[in-house]
């Protein structure tokens, strides 16, 4: 089956320095592609390429097999990339609603339809397990993960087929942890959109994951499906893998 994005040797350097070194893997429908690795491993700079801040260097995106450049982050999500970065891009003092069409609001006229908007909003949250009683109530009465999942659904309903989440759960106590990596299920059971889900939580990799692609100072530690990849696999991998190794036997002499 054909990938809905595929990455083929990725490369990103800022001066001498390299931020990403021949980057592939790919993403496919109806699967989780968690995207792991800890701070300066290239997470974001890989983020911002996919999502149209950055061109990359070096390599090629790939989106349903034909290759794409993106000159700003506007032309990736014409093209179906949608990206729910960590600060969720919600403004405090608007209304759920407001929020879900910030940018992109229905006019009735001169005016804004507040109606079709809020009826919208939850149509589709509930769509993702989330009812919104009312959809004008100020954002800020929403839980963390309930925010999460606006800023999912949003991605969805304005035609992401490739969701990027920027480390969703990472801010979140432990039942809001649980309600997105639920909202995270239900996209996936939907089978149409392909997600690239960023984290440094093994645990939740590994719950939610079907590959896995690990990054360690901008460069590929390891590729492997659900299959190929245990939970030993992953925790070591996620502490350095051979560096871990070198440190352990350091240390023991």
């Amino acid at each position: 089956m054909t990938p809905t994005i595929q990455l083929n040797g990725v490369s990103k350097f800022f001066g001498n320095i390299i931020a990403l070194k021949d980057i592939s893997f790919e993403a496919h429908q109806g699967e989780v592609t968690a995207l792991l690795g800890d701070n300066g491993a290239g997470k974001s700079t890989l983020i911002k390429c996919l999502s149209g801040v950055h061109a990359p260097d070096e390599g090629e995106i790939i989106i349903e097999g034909k290759p794409v450049k993106f000159s700003s982050p506007r032309q990736a999500a014409a093209a179906g990339i949608g990206t729910v970065y960590q600060d969720l891009a919600l403004q405090p003092l608007m209304s759920v609603s407001r929020n879900f069409f910030l940018g992109r609001e229905i006019n009735k006229g001169l005016f804004l339809d507040l109606d079709e908007m809020s009826e919208i909003t939850k149509r589709e949250m509930a769509k993702l397990g989330i009812d919104v009683a009312d959809p004008n109530q100020p954002i800020g009465t929403l839980s963390g993960g309930q925010r999460q999942t606006l800023a999912i659904s949003r991605a969805i309903y304005f035609g992401a087929k490739v969701l990027i989440l920027d480390e969703p759960t990472s801010a979140l106590g432990q039942k809001q942890q649980l309600e997105v990596l639920r909202t995270i299920n239900e996209v996936r059971n939907r089978k149409d959109i392909a997600i690239i889900f960023i984290t440094h939580n093994d645990l939740h990799a590994r719950l939610i994951g079907d590959r896995f692609t690990f990054l360690n100072r901008g460069r590929i530690l390891a590729n492997g499906n659900r299959e190929a990849i245990d939970t030993d696999n992953l925790r070591s991998l996620m502490a350095g893998g051979a560096e871990l190794a070198e440190l352990e036997a350091e240390l023991k002499n």
